[in-house]
């Protein structure tokens, strides 16, 4: 080569690593910022359920959370701290102020996410938990407030974790594990864990969902026996120990002599009961809006000849609902 050559060659390499914002050091200053500010959100998190549990969390159990050696987890806590994030004393960490807000607002990208990947992607139950880790860090207040909007402001996500709202304000968690559930009358499922991944996939292959009505048939040591009135099922009672219950509330007692919509034939009429809990924020919006509101007369009208979706005819309009949407609409026939 001549050394006209070499010389655009090292130029062309000077010029593709230096160049502002696309060069190589500007590419890699980006992903490092960008890896450590999902670090920091991640110990936010791990703080704040901490502090929800009662529990306080230490950097033996940030590094556990994180999966980093101490050395590297006692500098993020100096960084957090300097940042005031969070503060250190006796080896326990606490969240400041402005850290509980920073951390509300990544729960709340989190569990956003997953209603909108469960409701409007339709991506798998098993899936969302993950994918939600991964967007969680990107979105900004004014976006996130635009996609609480765009799903009509759900109250939980998928799993019945309660999302906090735009001002920071969480809910309780409702329920109790259903290990601990000792009434033999019916409970309904209010929270399915999906940590660790293991359980929460033997949850969803049992086929146990938010709201179903279940009630304990038999427990011992090895294995507890639920039902839901048509299909038993059986859990290890750490697996169960991840399905949260409470008592039914009285609308879920009118369930007792209603059916899915699905379920109504062709010739018959049905009043609506109750929206499933399981239908939440736009998806609910929309039924409201259809006027599919309790008291409501509603039937089938026009057969599908693939079945799906199916016309109804509610309030003098027609409609059409998909099996699952009808699924979730609880009516009593008349």
């Amino acid at each position: 080569m001549t050394s006209i050559t070499w010389i655009l060659i090292t130029v062309s390499l000077l010029i593709i690593t230096f160049l502002p914002r696309v060069g190589l050091i500007a590419i890699y200053k980006t992903y490092r910022a960008a890896h450590e500010r999902e670090q920091v959100e991640d110990a936010l998190k791990h703080l704040l359920d901490r502090e929800q549990q009662g529990r306080h969390a230490s950097p033996e159990s940030l590094a556990g959370t994180l999966d980093v050696q101490r050395n590297q987890v006692m500098h993020l806590i100096e960084t957090m701290e300097t940042q005031g994030l969070l503060e250190s004393r006796d080896a326990i960490l606490n969240l400041t102020t402005e850290g509980e807000r920073w951390a509300m607002h990544v729960v709340r990208a989190h569990r956003l996410w997953e209603r909108y990947l469960t409701d409007e992607a339709r991506m798998p139950l098993e899936k969302v938990h993950g994918e939600s880790e991964r967007r969680e860090h990107s979105l900004t207040e004014a976006q996130l407030n635009d996609l609480d909007a765009a799903l009509g402001h759900p109250m939980r996500d998928p799993h019945g974790d309660p999302i906090p709202t735009r001002e920071g304000t969480l809910l309780k968690a409702e329920g109790m594990p259903l290990t601990s559930w000792q009434s033999e009358g019916p409970a309904r499922i209010v929270h399915l864990e999906d940590e660790p991944a293991l359980a929460f996939e033997q949850i969803l292959a049992a086929g146990l969902r938010l709201g179903q009505t279940i009630r304990i048939l038999d427990r011992n040591s090895q294995r507890i026996l639920l039902t839901d009135g048509e299909t038993e099922y059986r859990l290890a009672p750490a697996v169960a120990a991840n399905v949260s219950v409470s008592a039914l509330p009285e609308s879920e007692i009118a369930k007792a002599s209603a059916i899915p919509l699905v379920e109504l034939q062709h010739d018959q009429r049905g009043e609506i009961v109750i929206l499933d809990d399981a239908v939440q924020g736009f998806t609910r919006r929309r039924f409201l809006d259809l006027g599919l509101t309790p008291g409501t007369t509603i039937y089938p009208e026009l057969q599908n000849f693939f079945g799906d979706p199916r016309a109804y005819r509610v309030r003098g309009t027609l409609i059409a609902l998909r099996k699952d949407q009808a699924a979730q609409i609880w009516v009593k026939p008349v």
